[in-house]
């Protein structure tokens, strides 16, 4: 079987970015890479969110991609939403992405084909910042940009 592959491109006024996925295998996990510019630097909370629909902004995409019922956590967690990828780091304005995920797909029930990737405002406090967001969104904040996930070629 080929890598399945795919892409997000992230826009809004300020930030924006591209996304790719590659997983060589259904079983294999997620390799996601690429760069997103124009955020304050430091951590910013990035996560997989339920829907593809981008109508209303990035607040249209819903919440965390959270099939099997769980509480927000770090990507490294058993008990973590599907969508929890934690942070990525800008620094001098310019975010590299480089996460590889084990949890979600590009096939199957995880599958985040046709989803929306968020880059949050602020830190993703990974569940346990004890504010009364943490177990949803990691507090994490007003979302920066967003984009649908496609099949790539």
């Amino acid at each position: 079987m080929a890598a399945i592959k795919a892409v997000c491109v992230m826009k809004s006024k300020e930030v924006n970015g591209v996304i790719y996925f590659t997983q060589e295998s259904s079983t294999a996990p997620v390799k996601l890479t690429g760069e997103i510019t124009g955020m304050a630097d430091g951590k910013h909370g990035f996560h997989i969110h339920e829907f593809g629909d981008n109508t209303n902004g990035c607040t249209s995409a819903g919440s965390h991609f959270n099939p099997t019922g769980k509480e927000h956590g770090a990507p490294t967690d058993e008990n973590r939403h599907v969508g929890d990828l934690g942070n990525i780091d800008s620094s001098s304005g310019i975010a590299n992405v480089n996460i590889e995920d084990k949890i979600i797909s590009l096939t199957g029930i995880n599958s985040i084909i046709g989803r929306t990737v968020v880059v949050h405002a602020n830190i993703d406090d990974l569940g346990k910042g004890g504010h009364e967001l943490s177990k949803t969104t990691g507090n994490a904040g007003g979302r920066l940009a967003c984009g649908v996930i496609g099949i790539a070629q």
